[in-house]
């Protein structure tokens, strides 16, 4: 397994692992991740097996802004390489992957790569399911989001370095 950052001709993986992960709802769609991967290619990290199958991947924009915005996902321009957060907008692996580390190992190496840029620190929304996972790493619940993405309900979390 090996880590690295995306192309453009990554996004038929993307897309089919996205949708494998997520309700259509609240799955990014093919459009989105070409916006995201014309912006911010960098801020995309893939972890693929020996045969260069994606496995898992995560991604998102950074930025000044402190909390996760609904129209960051549909809106690249959000974007600011600069920026004091890395927004994580998804963490996905194959179901078939999970309960392998393989989300851990991508998520360690966005977290350890925000750490190095100089960032804040990172943030998610995550389902109440997955507060205490994201708690491993130590992120912290800022209690219910904002965020109505995909008719679900969120919580933000942040990890500040």
């Amino acid at each position: 397994m090996h880590i690295r950052t995306a192309t453009m001709n990554d996004l038929p993986a993307l897309t089919a692992v996205e949708a494998a992960c997520f309700p259509a709802a609240e799955a990014a769609t093919e459009a989105d991740f070409a916006a995201r991967l014309r912006v911010y290619p960098s801020h995309f990290w893939l972890l693929e097996d020996e045969d260069g199958v994606l496995v898992s991947f995560v991604n998102g924009l950074v930025t000044d802004e402190p909390l996760l915005r609904d129209e960051m996902y549909a809106d690249p321009s959000f974007h600011n390489e600069q920026g004091a957060w890395q927004m994580i907008f998804g963490v996905n692996t194959m179901p078939q992957y999970r309960r392998c580390g393989y989300a851990a190992q991508v998520l360690e190496q966005v977290i350890a790569d925000a750490r190095a840029q100089g960032r804040k620190g990172c943030v998610l929304t995550c389902k109440d399911r997955l507060i205490h996972y994201y708690e491993t790493f130590g992120f912290q619940s800022e209690g219910v989001s904002r965020s109505v993405h995909g008719g679900a309900v969120w919580h933000d979390m942040r990890l500040t370095f």
